[in-house]
C-alpha cells in the first residue's frame, strides 16, 4: 500500500482591485474583487513531524496564517494591484506568483505549497500546483 500523503489547507479573502490594459472585455476597466485565497501544504516527505510541539501536524495551522498573511494578505489587501506588481494582473498570473511566494519560504521548514487556489469570483478560480 502506498503510504498516504497529509495535506492541510488554509483559506483567506483579500480585497483589491486592478484593470487589465487592452483586454477586449470589461476587464479592461478598473474593477475590484473579493479574493479568496486557498492554501494547501504537505510536509515535503509526505509524512507529519513526528517529534516536539507539532508532533502530529503538517505545521502548525497558525504559523501557516502568519506567513500567508505577512507574505501576501498584508501586501495585497486594499490595493489596487497594478500598483504591488509590475506583471499583468490576471488570477493566473497572480495565482502563479502567490505559489512561488510560499514554495520559496516553506521550502526550508520542509513544507511544500502542494496548491494554490485563488477565486475571483464565487465561480471562477484557479489552481496552481505540484501534481
Amino acid at each position: 500500500m502506498k503510504p498516504l500523503t497529509v495535506k492541510i489547507t488554509k483559506a483567506f479573502t483579500f480585497d483589491a482591485a486592478h484593470f487589465l490594459p487592452e483586454h477586449d472585455g470589461k476587464c479592461a476597466a478598473m474593477h475590484g474583487h473579493t479574493y479568496r485565497l486557498e492554501v494547501s501544504v504537505a510536509r515535503a516527505d509526505g509524512r507529519l513531524i513526528a517529534e516536539g510541539p507539532s508532533a502530529g501536524m503538517v505545521i502548525d495551522f497558525f504559523h501557516l496564517n502568519q506567513l500567508v498573511k505577512a507574505e501576501i494578505i498584508d501586501k495585497v489587501d486594499h490595493t489596487i494591484l497594478n500598483d504591488v506588481f509590475t506583471f499583468r494582473t490576471t488570477s493566473e498570473n497572480l495565482a502563479c506568483h502567490f505559489y512561488q511566494v510560499l514554495a520559496q519560504k516553506l521550502g526550508p521548514l520542509g513544507v511544500r505549497v502542494a496548491t494554490v487556489k485563488l477565486w475571483e469570483t464565487p465561480t471562477s478560480y484557479v489552481e496552481v500546483g505540484d501534481e
